[in-house]
């Protein structure tokens, strides 16, 4: 197999997903012209070099549909011959376009590929596109179905996760984001503009430095009453019956952010990369995924980190750093308890409970925050994991060069 090399990541800033949110007024095709757009300009690109383009989105109705990878990439201003592509696999869309695109480059048929994601819940808010799963009384009943908050909540009460574990959690998330914006950490960072180039955002908006254990407490649960009313507490019960009850623990404020937000990687070759005079960053060491029990849902990301180290021979102790997407906190604890990880390794510049999960576009987002610190520190081996819908996990290895 070929090689797989990452020349470059960029992503936007992320933006509260409310309608007072400063990109509000980006359409999510806006938003993914300007990572396309960038990609191209820092590395001097001629597009029709590029194969094709791959954006994970969740939500693939109205301004997100109609696979806006393809109408990005013309909108972008890409040569007419790239080819677009859209996958959904919900929030571990913008790795799984990574992923999709290594897999195409090791096999020797693409050379260079452009591949991230984009969201923009506040103008395409989350569940728009409904889904079977989380619609159909029927499918929801045969399959135990339950939300994910519940299902956080669920890993807290297995995991014997208090109040105060996944509160204190979220407090050093936004302490850790705030340190890394202070030190100018981003270098994947580029600013949203308007149609007159005016900048619209260029740091992460959702950030709550001045959160504490204090304010978090005044936090009602999110899911309490969701879970005792209409009866999913009950369904959880029925996978776990060890449960007694469900010890609901989580809120907006340890919990990942509603954001907008795109981002994209130039995934290519060695031999394109030498054509072309790019400058060589990381390469791809392995990927993965997995499905677990889909009522708990969120614990993929440890048994998906086993097998990415499994595929290309290493071990935890081998990997440098770890970016878990923050869906929740109790995720996060859970890997770290699962895995005997060492803290000091995982979100060292915080996570989504500070930033938040621009759904289809975290992924990738995460790979240009590993890379960025890799270098940074100057230390070689990445890993970037999310829980995903359904039970699903999500991980991908790189390496510097």
């Amino acid at each position: 197999m070929k090689k797989v090399i990452i020349y470059d990541a960029v992503r936007t800033a992320r933006g509260r997903g409310k309608i007072y949110g400063k990109l509000h007024t980006s359409r999510p095709i806006h938003l993914s012209q300007t990572v396309l757009k960038a990609i191209q300009e820092r590395n001097c690109l001629d597009t029709s070099y590029i194969n094709d383009v791959i954006l994970g989105c969740v939500s693939q109705v109205s301004e997100q549909g109609g696979c806006i990878a393809k109408s990005a990439a013309l909108y972008a201003g890409y040569d007419e011959g790239v080819s677009g592509f859209t996958l959904n696999r919900f929030c571990g869309s913008g790795l799984e376009a990574i992923n999709q695109a290594s897999s195409s480059i090791m096999s020797g048929y693409y050379d260079l590929i452009v591949a991230g994601g984009v969201e923009s819940m506040s103008r395409v808010p989350i569940g728009s596109d409904g889904g079977a799963w989380m619609i159909d009384p029927a499918v929801a009943s045969q399959t135990n179905f339950i939300p994910q908050g519940i299902s956080a909540d669920l890993i807290a009460t297995l995991d014997h996760f208090s109040r105060t574990d996944v509160d204190s959690f979220a407090v050093e998330s936004q302490k850790k984001a705030a340190i890394a914006w202070s030190e100018n950490r981003f270098n994947s960072i580029i600013p949203v503009k308007d149609t007159n180039g005016v900048i619209l955002l260029d740091k992460d908006e959702h950030m709550r430095p001045e959160t504490s254990l204090e304010s978090l407490n005044e936090l009602r649960p999110s899911f309490y009453d969701m879970g005792t009313k209409y009866g999913f507490d009950e369904v959880a019960k029925l996978k776990y019956p060890q449960v007694e009850n469900i010890n609901h623990v989580h809120h907006a404020g340890n919990a990942s952010g509603i954001v907008d937000g795109a981002s994209v990687a130039l995934l290519g070759s060695e031999e394109i990369g030498k054509n072309l005079g790019l400058k060589p960053r990381a390469i791809i060491k392995s990927f993965s995924m997995v499905s677990m029990d889909p009522t708990i849902m969120l614990t993929g990301p440890a048994p998906a980190c086993e097998k990415a180290l499994k595929v290309c021979g290493m071990n935890l102790a081998d990997i440098d750093l770890i970016e878990i997407n923050e869906a929740f906190a109790s995720v996060v604890l859970h890997f770290i308890k699962e895995m005997n990880a060492d803290e000091n390794k995982i979100n060292v510049n915080g996570g989504a409970i500070a930033f938040g999960h621009p759904l289809g576009a975290t992924g990738a987002m995460l790979l240009g925050t590993v890379l960025d610190e890799l270098e940074r520190q100057d230390k070689e081996t990445g890993m970037i994991t999310l829980c995903i819908g359904g039970g699903m996990g999500i991980s991908t290895i790189i390496e510097r060069i």
